[in-house]
């Protein structure tokens, strides 16, 4: 009798898949407010956070080395010595080539560069002025930043503290990322709720394995690059080789926008020459064949050992930090977004082959970080080691 009296059933006010969509879109505004509150932290701590992101830089760029000082039986607190000192060596002798080759050769390149803008406004008219106007100012802002690069003087002695402070707080940071990662790695299981740690871990080490594989292909492929125009140029007695071989080698550590950007110069350069035009399309013809060679050789097969991001994110991505936070976010945004691809794409994997390993992966993941630590490290799986 009181089934008779039930009321009938109340349609939902919205079908399912509005439903489904206003949930999407409230999972979405969600993570874009964490995100926007993470980059707005980021850049007010930005005194704390750089030092932290270049000290994450150097440990992956020469991470290699400190396992094989490890692996030869060197104590570790001995082992990421040397290799800061290493890092410092090599860090500080790049400098030191490419900051000297840009202020011996600078002159030359924009007197060259300024002849450029004078053929380029002969035959193209405004935008060759443009060009003129553009080098002109250029000028007096390559020689500051020549100064500061060679004497550490652009701002007054509280520039030349902070950059100082922040290059021997990410030195030391990098001595401990590489001493005490092992301890990070404990800690992280530690805090981790249930059985997440090795799941976590698994992330955390795909993601620095990106920045990792992205630091040592940049860097050889920016030494490639270099060397290969700067032979280029001295074969065509391009003025200012060596200058335009360091600008290639810098901006190469920004995809795309950065090896265009040089291999204009160096064919600006070129085309100022007196011998005519010929220089600067044999010398544009040695930019493409190198770009060439980068772009489908190198480029593949260092992207193939990390993690594959499509050309549209690489530039977004060096739009976004430029944004943020200038030459600094450019240079630190591509890395950063690598790490991040590593760790989505882990979390791909994870949940795609979560039926058959519990409820939280926790079992096949714990199998997957100890087989990848035995054959990268040869040391124990966390369970063992912890």
């Amino acid at each position: 009798m009181r089934n008779d009296l039930r009321p009938p059933d109340r349609q939902p006010l919205l079908p399912v898949a509005a439903r489904r969509a206003a949930a999407w879109c409230g999972v979405g505004l969600l993570v874009a407010a964490v995100a926007a509150l993470g980059v707005w932290l980021c850049v007010t701590l930005s005194a704390a956070v750089t030092p932290v992101l270049l000290a994450l830089l150097g440990s992956a760029l020469l991470g290699p080395v400190y396992r094989r000082l490890v692996a030869m039986k060197l104590n570790r607190s001995l082992a990421a010595g040397l290799t800061c000192a290493l890092l410092v060596v090599v860090v500080g002798g790049a400098g030191y080539i490419v900051v000297s080759a840009l202020i011996d050769t600078g002159d030359q390149i924009i007197a060259s560069l300024k002849d450029a803008a004078k053929e380029v406004s002969r035959h193209f008219g405004a935008a060759g002025t443009s060009l003129d106007d553009i080098v002109s100012n250029a000028k007096p802002f390559i020689g500051k930043f020549g100064g500061t690069a060679a004497t550490g003087v652009l701002e007054g002695v509280g520039v030349v503290a902070a950059t100082l402070a922040a290059s021997v707080l990410a030195l030391f940071l990098t001595f401990f990322f590489l001493r005490d990662a092992d301890k990070a790695v404990r800690a992280l299981h530690d805090w981790a709720p249930g059985d997440s740690g090795p799941g976590l871990e698994q992330m955390a080490r795909r993601g620095y394995q990106a920045i990792e594989g992205f630091m040592r292909g940049t860097t050889l492929i920016a030494l490639i690059d270099a060397v290969g125009i700067t032979v280029g140029l001295l074969i065509l007695q391009v003025p200012g080789a060596f200058g335009l071989g360091a600008l290639v080698f810098v901006g190469a550590y920004i995809p795309y926008l950065g090896s265009f950007l040089s291999g204009s110069v160096a064919v600006l350069v070129a085309f100022a020459d007196d011998r005519g035009p010929a220089i600067a399309l044999w010398t544009l013809g040695i930019v493409l064949v190198v770009f060439f060679l980068e772009g489908h050789i190198l480029q593949p097969i260092v992207q193939s050992r990390t993690v594959q991001m499509h050309p549209a994110i690489v530039m977004l991505a060096i739009t976004a930090g430029a944004s943020v936070a200038g030459v600094m976010g450019m240079l630190l945004s591509v890395p950063l977004t690598a790490a991040a691809f590593g760790v989505l794409s882990e979390l791909r994997r994870h949940y795609a082959a979560g039926s058959g390993s519990g409820p939280d992966g926790g079992p096949a993941v714990g199998a997957a970080v100890g087989a990848e630590r035995s054959a990268s490290d040869g040391s124990a799986p966390p369970a063992a080691s912890s």
